[in-house]
């Protein structure tokens, strides 16, 4: 896991490491172990990718570099040839890459910063590289991208509350399943679910689209608004929250729930479980629930929900606990 910008001496690495494998994979005894390795290093990092084909580029120009005109038996040149010629491409990518980075991170492709942050069984606080700061809630994870033009979070799973460094040229966008949410500077909070996203705003503006590849930059929300919305959804869906509103309680380590049915609160109760409740039928999702809970003990909510509502809990064929009504005794004539 990287949490700092990559140094000047990691990049190094990276374009050494490159220059390796264009080598490798173009041996003739390049064993299928080192390729399987290949393909490992290839997908550790964003990175990895950019400067393999950036050598893949300049392994075609070094193959058309003047040789010299010494006279070699023919004998010896077969067995040196190959690795002259992966010499000299070396050479070249050594030179080449520091260029084709510039001209990437130039061009708004290439970051020049990627962090990767993770918050497993407590809640977490870090800086990103711009200065921004962002809270991950327990079971989040996510990723940020310093480029030219803008500065981009992928949340991968979880939740998060961004405090955002404010910078009109270079716009804070987060990517949430396929919508997305821009600001320049201002405070708010990410939650997603599966295909669920939830956007709540506390300070300052920001525009949210539920889907990516749609024109526009979406639906602006301002202070106290919130914005929800399911992947494949054409808008996004704008309400009001109120003072009293508990959305962001999990920084203080607790789930409010404010009599809520159970269909509307189990999402918010299985972001936190490694199998997440199902309930049996939609009289059951109507049952409404309430109270406050620490969010690291919603396990042992789940086992005491019999005890408080009007259900009993069985498990389907893939071990899930399922929440099933009691049926209601009809009254005494």
């Amino acid at each position: 896991m990287t949490e700092n910008p990559l140094s000047q001496a990691q990049y190094d690495a990276i374009t050494d490491a490159a220059a390796h494998w264009c080598m490798r994979l173009h041996a003739i005894d390049c064993t299928a172990e080192e390729r399987l390795a290949f393909e490992q290093w290839h997908d550790a990092h964003p990175l990895h990718a950019f400067e393999y084909e950036a050598m893949l580029e300049i392994w075609d120009v070094a193959g058309d570099l003047p040789r010299p005109e010494t006279v070699i038996p023919v004998a010896r040149a077969k067995r040196e040839t190959p690795w002259r010629t992966f010499g000299i491409a070396a050479a070249v990518c050594a030179m080449a890459l520091p260029l084709a980075a510039y001209s990437g991170w130039n061009l708004g492709w290439l970051p020049n910063s990627y962090q990767h942050f993770e918050a497993s069984d407590t809640v977490r606080q870090v800086t990103l590289s711009d200065g921004s700061q962002v809270e991950l809630n327990l079971g989040s994870e996510l990723t940020f991208s310093n480029y030219k033009d803008q500065r981009r979070i992928t949340l991968e799973k979880g939740e998060a509350f961004f405090s955002v460094r404010h910078d009109t040229r270079h716009p804070f966008i987060v990517k949430a399943a396929e919508g997305r949410i821009r600001v320049t500077g201002t405070k708010f909070n990410v939650w997603m679910y599966e295909d669920q996203v939830r956007v709540n705003l506390i300070e300052g503006s920001v525009l949210v689209s539920s889907n990516d590849a749609l024109a526009g930059d979406g639906l602006r929300l301002e202070p106290a608004m919130q914005a929800s919305y399911r992947r494949g959804d054409f808008t996004s869906q704008i309400s009001q929250t109120y003072d009293n509103d508990n959305s962001l309680a999990w920084r203080s380590g607790k789930l409010v729930l404010d009599d809520l049915a159970l269909a509307d609160a189990l999402p918010l109760i299985n972001r936190y479980l490694s199998k997440p409740v199902m309930v049996a039928d939609h009289s059951t999702g109507s049952i409404r629930i309430g109270g406050i809970y620490n969010i690291k003990d919603l396990n042992n909510l789940v086992a005491s929900l019999p005890k408080v509502l009007p259900v009993y809990l069985t498990r389907n064929k893939d071990g899930n606990p399922v929440l099933n009504s009691i049926p209601q005794q009809a009254p005494k004539s």
